[in-house]
């Protein structure tokens, strides 16, 4: 039977509409790499995984699990979805880039090896028709009614990522 062994939720703020899910020792630059998903909802290396997020300085809910050896069921609606696999030596991080890491280093109970990401998203393009009508209204961008109208999009745009150790 499966089952989730963790879950954790936490607010991301994308960097240049990007976050990165990795292994804690692999390198951001360089070898190895992923390119940025151009149009995709994810860019995968062995090691690492940039998602796109239609946020750049405004928070994203990002909900990650754990699972046993088998693929968690379906369950609440999402818009977008993707999957991969990538290789993990027993603990994932969170990347923001230059904001740091939402997650340092949370360990798996799966220990080393491939591990099945499946990503989910949704309000992405919700986010899109809210910036849309946050700019018709011509606000100025230095004013507090901006600022709180931009607030209010923190969390709109959601990530779930399911992984479990593949089998």
């Amino acid at each position: 039977m499966n089952h989730r062994i963790s879950r954790v939720e936490i607010p991301v703020f994308p960097e240049h509409k990007l976050f990165r899910v990795h292994d804690p020792d692999a390198g951001s630059d360089g070898p190895g790499a992923p390119l940025p998903p151009m149009g995709a909802l994810i860019s995968v290396t062995r090691e690492q995984m940039w998602v796109g997020s239609l946020q750049e300085r405004v928070a994203v809910k990002v909900t990650l699990e754990e699972w046993t050896t088998a693929p968690p069921p379906f369950g609440e609606e999402w818009e977008d979805e993707a999957k991969a696999v990538l290789y993990l030596r027993g603990a994932v991080s969170v990347d923001m880039g230059s904001v740091g890491r939402a997650i340092e280093r949370l360990r798996l109970s799966g220990g080393v090896g491939d591990y099945v990401i499946r990503v989910y998203a949704r309000n992405r393009r919700e986010v899109v028709r809210l910036y849309n009508d946050l700019f018709a209204r011509r606000l100025d961008p230095l004013s507090d009614e901006f600022t709180r109208a931009c607030r209010e999009l923190e969390g709109v745009e959601e990530y779930l990522l399911q992984l479990w150790r593949e089998s």
